[in-house]
């Protein structure tokens, strides 16, 4: 009678143990438990980056069973703060210099290229203005809202953008309001107080904001170099690194950079991404 004790006991074992996976399969990141030795990590980036971030986050949380402390703010504020005595684990900044300088100061273990962002012309539905260009906010009596005194490089690089195109002068004068937010400016550009304005393109895939606009390209020419780049990078106080290496892999891969693009941004990851890094030297020092 023995040996069916000892089947009738793996056969419970075998159905523990197929209930376990099933149950590890339904509860992501059970499976993955005891990876890495913390079960959180702290991550800072350019408040520009948030939206894309907070989605990503979510989706590596669920599948990790791992906290990220997520903290999204002006990055120039943020990049001054870890010059100084500030400790974050990951840190995704925008300006290139800006990861340069944390990798010169010891602070920054290394950084990968992230995504990069492009600027657009926005009009109310119709374009009542018929704007098609840059030049086109010049003409006179055109009715032109700008970001201009947005925190750097909001301001400076639409004002980049309109020397490039040498109209910034004219487009000054047609220039009815100088918004020092872009979000409170969006609105005005919605209801047509303005006629036209030239905002990042993730402005036009926030959820308050998509459809509302007209979105006309700008040509990459007129961009000014140093507001378009975005990196991300381990920090040297990074509690785990094969977690915070696990997470940057992560962020860095064809489905997360999918996110960045739905959100607006070009993903380091794509064709247009890797002409850019080529071109911007977004590279390591």
């Amino acid at each position: 009678m023995e040996p069916k004790k000892d089947g009738v006991k793996r056969r419970a074992f075998l159905k523990t143990a197929v209930a376990s996976l099933a149950a590890a399969a339904l509860a992501p990141g059970l499976l993955s438990a005891g990876r890495f030795q913390s079960d959180s990590l702290q991550v800072w980036s350019c408040g520009g980056l948030s939206e894309a971030f907070m989605e990503a986050n979510g989706l590596y949380e669920q599948r990790n069973g791992v906290q990220i402390n997520y903290t999204g703010a002006f990055a120039a504020a943020l990049g001054k703060s870890l010059l100084g005595g500030a400790v974050t684990e990951v840190f995704a900044g925008r300006v290139l210099q800006l990861a340069q300088n944390l990798r010169t100061a010891g602070k920054m273990l290394y950084f990968r290229p992230l995504c990069f962002t492009e600027y657009v012309l926005i009009t109310p539905l119709g374009n009542p203005a018929q704007i098609q260009t840059v030049q086109d906010m010049a003409r006179p009596g055109v009715r032109v809202i700008l970001p201009l005194g947005a925190s750097p490089p909001g301001g400076d690089a639409v004002m980049g953008i309109l020397k490039k195109a040498g109209v910034d002068q004219a487009v000054l004068k047609n220039t009815i309001e100088k918004e020092s937010c872009v979000i409170k400016m969006m609105p005005q550009i919605i209801s047509g107080e303005g006629a036209a304005s030239i905002v990042e393109r993730r402005l036009t895939r926030m959820d308050r904001f998509a459809g509302k606009v007209e979105v006309i390209p700008i040509p990459e020419a007129l961009f000014p170099p140093g507001p378009l780049t975005f990196t991300i990078g381990v920090m040297k106080y990074a509690k785990d690194r094969a977690l915070a290496d696990d997470y940057v892999n992560f962020i860095c891969s064809d489905e997360a950079q999918a996110i960045f693009d739905r959100h607006g941004f070009i993903p380091a990851a794509s064709a247009k991404g890797r002409t850019l890094i080529e071109k911007l030297g977004v590279k390591d020092v």
